[in-house]
């Protein structure tokens, strides 16, 4: 059997600012594969077929002695690994049949390969309705990270008032969708006018561009905020303690406006006892054993169906990655950023 191309995308530098294509990142097409031959160790092979780029990858990039984090850095000289949706080529593990899809967090960003067992895995079915890449987005990680969240913290109440910031992103946008089936008033901002129309057609009440309209003005009028989604950190997260209601919860999902550029503290932070706001900070991984099953029961269903939109934005071939990685950082991305690798 002849060999075939394994490419790969590699982290090649640890980044000062934004990740550079090609610097931090390096696309290398030199590696081959027998696939009916290559060693398994009682493990399996699986042919990549899409992957999830998201903001959290950019955290990863750093020394491996920094420990302190939840996820563990990457390897240098090593690919790159997020969520992804592989399928099985061959195995030699009883619980891993040839033909199924597997999802989960480990895959590495390569055309082929061996993976040991099913750790930080699951076997996945794809409704019919939906392509493989949206298990990477709203019927993957993003969504989880939104049903499960909203689930567990937001304790919302009909008519109550929530400021969600990325409200186009692959986890705003999801949580946009979640607070009006719960009958909320929602707030919800982006960095661009066509992001803006994206967020009104999710069915957020007031839609604006952060960088066009004050925030401030805008929370002052609409306002007071009993639930916060934060995807941002920085002033957005000052703004919003300033305009919170008395018993206001705060779900702090991430802080994108400090990871190329260093965390800024917080000079509001008062108003957590003076307003008796509840904070809880979270990742996905902590809630899954909870929630996985009963998102899988209910989300797909409602997003083949049409009852729950996302949207995508899909590149095409592992040379992309590094490019893709970039606009996510410079917020350049509308929905769920995807890289298709193969068709099956």
């Amino acid at each position: 059997m002849a060999p075939t191309r394994n490419a790969r995308v590699l982290f090649a530098a640890i980044p000062e600012g934004f990740p550079i294509p090609g610097k931090t990142t390096v696309y290398d097409s030199s590696q081959k594969i027998v696939l009916g031959t290559v060693p398994l160790n009682g493990g399996f092979l699986i042919k990549t077929l899409v992957l999830s780029i998201d903001p959290y990858m950019r955290a990863r990039m750093r020394m491996s002695t920094e420990k302190d984090s939840y996820s563990a850095p990457f390897v240098l000289g090593a690919p790159l690994k997020s969520h992804g949706v592989g399928l099985v080529l061959r195995s030699e593990n009883p619980d891993v049949t040839p033909g199924k899809y597997v999802y989960g967090v480990s895959i590495p960003h390569q055309e082929y390969s061996v993976l040991p067992n099913m750790e930080e895995l699951i076997f996945l079915e794809k409704d019919p309705n939906l392509p493989w890449t949206v298990y990477v987005g709203a019927a993957g990680m993003p969504g989880k990270t939104a049903y499960m969240a909203w689930k567990e913290y937001s304790q919302a109440k009909k008519d109550e008032t929530a400021f969600i910031t990325t409200g186009a992103g692959a986890v705003g946008s999801m949580v946009i969708q979640l607070a009006k089936r719960d009958g909320l008033k929602v707030i919800a901002c982006a960095g661009s006018e066509e992001k803006v129309k994206f967020i009104q057609e999710l069915g957020a009440d007031v839609a604006f561009n952060y960088k066009t309209t004050d925030m401030r003005t805008v929370l002052a009028r609409e306002g007071p905020i009993n639930i916060f989604w934060d995807n941002v950190g920085g002033d957005a997260l000052d703004a919003a303690l300033e305009h919170a209601a008395v018993y206001a919860r705060f779900l702090e999902c991430g802080m994108i406006s400090a990871y190329n550029t260093g965390y800024r503290g917080s000079k509001k932070l008062h108003y957590i006892f003076t307003k008796s706001i509840t904070v809880n900070g979270f990742v996905v991984f902590r809630m899954k054993p909870k929630y996985d099953t009963e998102f899988y029961e209910t989300i797909p269903r409602l997003l083949a169906s049409g009852e729950l939109k996302y949207r995508e934005e899909v590149s095409r071939g592992l040379e992309t990655v590094g490019h893709t990685i970039l606009r996510i950082m410079e917020g350049k991305n509308t929905g769920k950023a995807v890289v298709a690798v193969a068709e099956e």
